[in-house]
């Protein structure tokens, strides 16, 4: 009775399953774990990048020098708004310090600056969600093709019983059927996470373009106020 508990289990049954359904199980099993890795990565990334924005923009409002505000980010790890802030105004103030720049110039430049500091912040932030939304939308088939494999070896043992009953094909079935359980087990998670770590990005991306556009503005005001006071 103890043998046959144990053919039974969960572990028993894997142990016993074909070699091509257990390099199935394998490959979920590791796609589950790199999923969760991306996830818990992500989670924190898109965590701190949120926090991050919110402060520097409280900082950036609060009226303190463009000047000084720069300086403060030399020498330490810096994204999101302040990485765009310090694109463009860097570039601002190079092409302003050129001679013979005129004030469509320098606007051009530093968009154009804030522009790449924007599209770089879009790949962190999207970092990861592929390979989340493959493993979410692949697994359940990798899943099915192992249970549709074990179910054919299990009915295909059949031929070579005399008398076959539902004790005879339930493990082979049973253990086709974990394969497709890993695979909802993997898809599950990856697919919500997705959904969910999709939509912050696609949230804090749309801060940082307000922010851009914002920030451009008050460029723009600096360039052409010089111009008219010279």
């Amino acid at each position: 009775m103890s043998d046959v508990q144990h053919s039974m289990s969960i572990w028993g049954l894997i142990a016993d399953a074909g070699v091509l359904v257990q390099l199935v199980m394998l490959s979920l099993l590791l796609a589950s774990v790199f999923s969760w890795v991306v996830i818990v990565q992500r989670g924190i990334y898109q965590t701190r990048a949120r926090s991050q924005f919110l402060a520097f923009e409280k900082q950036f409002w609060s009226g303190v020098d463009l000047g000084n505000l720069y300086r403060q980010g030399n020498g330490r790890v810096i994204d999101g708004a302040e990485t765009i802030f310090r694109a463009g105004f860097k570039e601002f103030t190079r092409l302003r310090q050129q001679s013979g720049a005129d004030s469509d110039a320098v606007m051009d430049g530093s968009q154009r600056a804030m522009r790449v500091a924007l599209a770089r912040e879009e790949e962190k932030l999207e970092s990861g969600l592929p390979f989340l939304a493959s493993v979410g939308s692949v697994s359940p088939y990798v899943g099915l093709f192992g249970t549709v494999w074990g179910i054919m070896n299990a009915f295909r043992g059949l031929a070579s019983v005399h008398q076959p009953t539902l004790a005879v094909v339930a493990p082979g079935i049973a253990e086709a059927l974990i394969a497709t359980a890993m695979g909802l087990f993997a898809a599950i998670p990856a697919v919500l996470a997705f959904n969910r770590y999709s939509s912050r990005a696609e949230s804090l991306l749309g801060n940082y373009q307000t922010f851009a556009e914002e920030f451009s503005s008050i460029l723009h005001r600096q360039v052409h106020h010089k111009n008219v006071s010279s």
